[in-house]
């Protein structure tokens, strides 16, 4: 992949969670915070707590950081891909957010 397929990439997947932030706070209670500088996406959550996506541009990467630890992602050709377990993106950040807000919460890509 060369850097601009993945930053093309990489900022789908940003939009992506801000979207669905959007989506979710309309059709919930979550209130989830979402601030964005540049390669970052930091959620933060009522009770405080964040969930904070960044990109790796060196790496091809996309870390995500939670409460219930830190991943790193790869695109595979058909989504982005945990580093070590293969899980994908959305299905870890659905699980994080609906961990951290206390009500089930769900990304898509």
């Amino acid at each position: 992949m060369t850097d601009l397929e993945f930053m093309d990439r990489a900022e789908q997947l940003l939009r992506a969670v801000e979207r669905d932030c959007d989506r979710i706070n309309d059709e919930s209670s979550a209130d989830i915070d979402n601030q964005r500088v540049g390669g970052m996406v930091t959620l933060v959550f009522p009770n405080g707590s964040q969930v904070v996506i960044n990109l790796q541009k060196p790496l091809h990467e996309v870390w995500l950081a939670a409460r219930a630890g830190g991943y790193h992602y790869r695109f595979d050709g058909g989504g982005w891909r945990d580093t070590r377990t293969g899980e994908d993106f959305f299905e870890v950040l659905s699980r994080c957010a609906t961990d951290q807000a206390g009500q089930p919460l769900r990304f898509m890509a």
